[in-house]
């Protein structure tokens, strides 16, 4: 037994007895990082971490390059840290599975709680069956604090896999301002003209930003 390998059994038992409300930030940072690093002690690694980045959301949300940069984490914790940020993004609209979305400020306060506060921009696509239940939710792309790496191809084939008939496209600015860009309408307009040969249609493009958000359909900018 090493001697690090008592300290990782309690805290791993604290976990399942007690659950992450029991942890503090770095404690929770701590453990996750021993599945990546496994023979050393990683308690001043996750307290490095915190203090550059600022926070764990800051953590997750920290670039490969600019994990790596920390003593002591590698390619396989700056792996694991960004597949925590992925699963994490990836399940956040698990709870929205068949509800029924009917009106702007519906979709709109579902996509403020969901995206508010973030650090960096984040593209997710809503896809709706022709009563309006939602049969997915997910996250497509998660960019720099000012622009997306989305790809209208990739909003077209997550519509498909799902038999959408309609889609809501949303997005977060995190400089505050919840006005829609050019960049936006573009992207917005290119989704429109790739998905109506398809039967398929964009009801509205959500832009969030300061606890607040602007729908392009009320705006006038996407035509229902």
């Amino acid at each position: 037994m090493g001697v690090h390998d008592g300290h990782r059994t309690r805290k791993k038992r604290q976990f399942l007895r007690s659950g992450p409300d029991s942890f503090a930030d770095h404690e929770l940072l701590e453990l996750a990082l021993f599945y990546a690093i496994p023979r050393r002690d990683v308690n001043g690694t996750a307290h490095e971490l915190l203090e550059r980045f600022g926070s764990l959301s800051g953590v997750l949300e920290a670039d490969v390059e600019e994990l790596r940069r920390v003593s002591g984490v590698g390619d396989s914790a700056a792996v694991l840290l960004k597949l925590l940020t992925a699963v994490s993004l990836r399940a956040g609209c698990a709870d929205l599975g068949g509800q029924i979305i009917s009106s702007t400020e519906e979709a709109g306060q579902y996509f403020v709680r969901r995206l508010d506060g973030e650090r960096r921009e984040h593209l997710y696509l809503m896809c709706l069956d022709g009563k309006g239940k939602v049969l997915s939710c997910r996250c497509l792309s998660s960019g720099s604090a000012n622009m997306t790496s989305a790809s209208v191809r990739q909003v077209v084939e997550q519509a498909l896999r799902c038999g959408a008939s309609a889609v809501i496209l949303a997005h977060n600015h995190p400089s505050g301002i919840a006005l829609p860009s050019r960049a936006d309408q573009q992207m917005t307009q290119q989704v429109v003209d790739a998905l109506a040969p398809l039967g398929i249609r964009l009801l509205d493009h959500i832009v969030v930003a300061d606890g607040d958000f602007v729908s392009m359909a009320d705006s006038g900018i996407i035509t229902r």
